[in-house]
């Protein structure tokens, strides 16, 4: 596994559910094509997978 994660939201929230909104703004995202980097970690991962159909994510 890489050490860091470069993660970007690619598809609008809206029409999400709560819960999905709150995991994506819980990784540091906002607006669409925003970016951010984070640990590669169990955590990181289930957050990622819980709103895989929205993100893009790089192994940096």
């Amino acid at each position: 596994m890489a050490e860091t994660l470069k993660i970007t939201l690619r598809r609008s929230l809206i029409g999400e559910k709560p819960k999905t909104r709150a995991t994506v703004k819980g990784l540091g995202l906002g607006r669409i094509n925003s970016s951010v980097e984070q640990p590669d970690n169990p955590s990181i991962r289930g957050m990622i997978f819980h709103a895989k159909h929205l993100l893009e994510v790089e192994e940096v």
